[in-house]
């Protein structure tokens, strides 16, 4: 492979901001792996957010990649899988996968995409200095006769339409939108870009903690719901807290320790149970070979915490605490109270690129 721009490049990232900022370009924010991919020829190269290849995981990507994108190019983008008309998350993160046999099966059976929205280099052009307004130029010449399953990505320097596609995208299971300066070259392994994520809130009740790798202090309170047959489920974690904080933590939730036997939950270490439903402990593929281990508490106290989205029945990110909130009973922590998405069709997302 010669190309202006080698692998392994780490993206240009974003950072976060509570509003739509003026007199940008506007994107959708994809829930998928962020992708560099570098074509020369037949030689293909996927390079993920840290730099770490995703080439294997997705065979049909590689192919599409030959047939679509111009001969020598690096395209930064976005793998995802489509599901029932919306992102699914859960089944792409299926495909990082030791077993090649179970890579192609499910290359098969759940195909990924590719949405392309930053261009990189082209020929023997490296675009790095190019300014953002001129790179989505030649992007969308590129990428003019590309088909499923490449798409070009959506892009509007209207804030109105943006602030459309922001509260109706999320139904199609996109999480927001990203905001890129005319006049930005691109960054590598930056945050350049801005970003503007869904914000929520929900009150959960704590019902364990991990420990901190740093040592005997809170590394992560485990939340739960209750679902409508009154069962607790574990729906993500609270994770960011002080150091100083972490460790009067252990204190202040000392008298709720209990035995892991009695507990809702009492029953995560055994790989059948998690089929039934949701616990903390879960076999993973991103978790190896790292101590899942918890410490249970009596399910009495009730946290307020603010998160983007859900993925299925669970927090989709970290979610982060806002307060105590002791008017509250465990009881009256369900599903029921978090905002439903109204739906919406990916495909519409999609063809609004092209």
């Amino acid at each position: 492979m010669d190309l202006p721009v080698m692998p392994p490049v780490k993206p240009m990232l974003a950072k976060s901001v509570k509003r739509i900022p003026p007199g940008m370009s506007y994107e959708a924010k994809w829930d998928g792996f962020r992708a560099i991919v570098h074509r020369d020829g037949d030689e293909v190269v996927i390079g993920s957010r840290t730099g770490k290849p995703l080439t294997r995981y997705f065979p049909e990507v590689v192919t599409a990649v030959r047939q679509n994108l111009p001969p020598r190019c690096v395209v930064d983008g976005e793998i995802v899988v489509a599901y029932d008309g919306r992102l699914d998350f859960d089944r792409l993160s299926e495909r990082i996968h030791p077993a090649d046999s179970r890579v192609r099966l499910l290359a098969e059976q759940t195909p990924a995409s590719l949405v392309a929205f930053d261009l990189l280099a082209l020929g023997d052009d490296s675009l790095l200095d190019t300014p953002q307004s001129d790179r989505r130029t030649v992007l969308e010449a590129a990428l003019a006769d590309a088909s499923a399953p490449v798409h070009l990505a959506p892009s509007t320097t209207d804030p109105a339409v943006a602030q459309e596609w922001f509260e109706r995208y999320e139904g199609a299971g996109l999480d927001g939108i990203v905001a890129k300066p005319l006049d930005l070259p691109y960054r590598p392994d930056t945050r350049a870009m801005y970003k503007i994520k869904h914000e929520r809130t929900a009150d959960c009740v704590v019902a364990g903690y991990r420990f901190h790798k740093s040592g005997p202090i809170v590394g992560s309170l485990l939340l739960g719901l209750y679902d409508d047959r009154g069962t607790l489920q574990h729906v993500g974690v609270c994770a960011a807290f002080p150091m100083k904080r972490r460790a009067e933590l252990v204190g202040e939730l000392e008298p709720l320790v209990t035995d892991v036997a009695g507990h809702p939950w009492g029953s995560w270490g055994d790989a059948e149970a998690h089929e039934g439903s949701r616990m903390p402990g879960a076999p993973s593929r991103w978790s190896g070979k790292k101590d899942m281990s918890w410490v249970a508490l009596r399910p009495e106290r009730v946290l307020e915490v603010a998160y983007d989205h859900m993925e299925g029945d669970r927090f989709r990110h970290t979610t982060q605490f806002r307060r105590w909130r002791p008017d509250r009973t465990p009881a009256s922590c369900t599903y029921a109270q978090l905002e439903e998405v109204v739906r919406y069709d990916l495909a519409a997302v999609l063809s609004a690129g092209g």
